[in-house]
């Protein structure tokens, strides 16, 4: 009997590489996205060292292509407004751990267009666009998938489901596995501009994290352009339209660095901040990865890294359930305990205490910590465990220790 495909649901970074590995193991792959074709828009935009050494290990020439298209930031910094310090991490403390010590700023998007190539060179692979899953239901050894197309709804039978498919997941409502945590009163605006501010400030880094009592922000640089996101004040009670008006953000930008006349101002972005973690990330053949199984704020770019790494831990496991004949509860439950808890004793808390840091107004609780900064920047044994930890290469490894 011919083996049935996997269906993943979502061509998002995590369900785009996810295809891609199994594919390569000659595992017959149905990718499906709701959007007509791979989306383009401001979202993650920072792969970590262990990100990248997965993406190293897909061969397919992936990893060159992104480092050629991404820009390396082999340094970050923590800048203080009111002193004007600048703690100032260098990347290449990480050399004798990953062949990549340093962050490659590049959209998310270019990785699943790269990918996307990729997979056109396999005959066990269809990609459908336009395609939005509706629903599905579990038989003993297979899942019939209901997806709603142009066309109405048509059933596609796969021996698993994986859903890939974002923080709104159909997958997860359908299986009613509840979406755990909080999400904040403040919303994220992200905007993009060409204005150079390295030339402006002095040393700047690609990657900055910039206390203000007043706002503070993150100053970060991709390939393209330079994307700054400010928190927004909820007891303003400002509308979305405001918050996303040229007004609204040329008075944040000029607050940052007021220069001459207006910025340019290319993309803008409002949207809510998260903190969740799935109750469970599998439910008998269906399986959860990315977004759909956790989110997190922004804050030291762990979202989508995290999306990677659910990705690669599952992908070994389908290879030995297809491949194999391992049994898929016993793998499905070991990806859970890996994953899941490592979400929620690292990421989640991790990510909370990156925003408790840069929001604090308290003037004691500012100097305390750019004075924590500036130390352990200061001292390499201080600031390569700073690094460890942040570059998420101390969790993947904690992670893959967890029995």
């Amino acid at each position: 009997m011919n083996q049935l495909p996997i269906v993943i649901c979502g061509a998002g970074p995590a369900g785009s590489v996810l295809a891609l590995y199994l594919a390569q193991r000659n595992i017959p792959i149905i990718l499906f996205e709701k959007s007509s074709s791979l989306p383009i828009d401001l979202r993650a935009s920072t792969f970590h060292p262990p990100s990248l050494e997965m993406i190293a290990s897909l061969g397919n020439g992936v990893i060159e292509e992104i480092l050629t298209k991404g820009l390396i930031a082999d340094r970050y910094q923590y800048r203080d407004r009111c002193t004007d310090q600048v703690a100032c991490f260098e990347m290449d403390l990480l050399a004798d751990e990953t062949p990549y010590p340093f962050r490659l700023q590049l959209e998310q998007y270019e990785l699943t267009r790269v990918i996307g190539d990729k997979l056109r060179c396999y005959d066990n692979v269809e990609v459908r666009f336009g395609h939005r899953l509706v629903g599905y239901n579990q038989g003993l050894d297979h899942v019939d998938v209901e997806i709603e197309t142009d066309l109405g709804i048509q059933t596609i039978r796969g021996s698993f489901l994986v859903g890939a498919d974002g923080a709104q997941s159909q997958a997860r409502k359908t299986s009613g596995i509840q979406y755990s945590g909080f999400t904040y009163e403040e919303k994220f605006l992200v905007v993009s501009t060409q204005f150079p501010f390295e030339s402006v400030f002095d040393d700047l880094a690609w990657v900055n994290y910039i206390a203000d009592p007043e706002e503070w922000c993150v100053v970060l640089r991709t390939e393209k352009i330079w994307r700054v996101l400010f928190p927004t004040d909820p007891t303003k009670h400002q509308s979305e339209d405001t918050l996303l008006s040229d007004d609204f953000i040329q008075e944040r930008l000029h607050h940052l660095y007021n220069k001459a006349g207006d910025y340019d101002i290319g993309h803008r972005t409002l949207y809510k901040v998260n903190q969740r973690v799935a109750e469970t990330y599998y439910k008998e053949r269906m399986v959860l990865v990315g977004d759909a199984c956790h989110i997190n704020n922004p804050l030291g770019g762990m979202g989508m890294n995290g999306g990677i790494h659910d990705a690669f831990n599952l992908a070994k496991k389908l290879v030995e359930i297809v491949n194999e004949g391992a049994d898929h509860i016993a793998k499905f439950e070991h990806y859970n305990r890996q994953r899941r808890d490592l979400a929620m004793t690292f990421i989640q808390q991790h990510t909370i205490a990156n925003k408790q840091l840069m929001e604090a107004t308290d003037e004691k609780i500012q100097v305390d910590r750019q004075r924590f900064l500036m130390a352990s920047a200061a001292d390499p044994v201080k600031a390569k465990e700073f690094l460890m930890e942040r570059a998420m290469i101390d969790c993947v490894r904690d992670s893959e220790a967890v029995l």
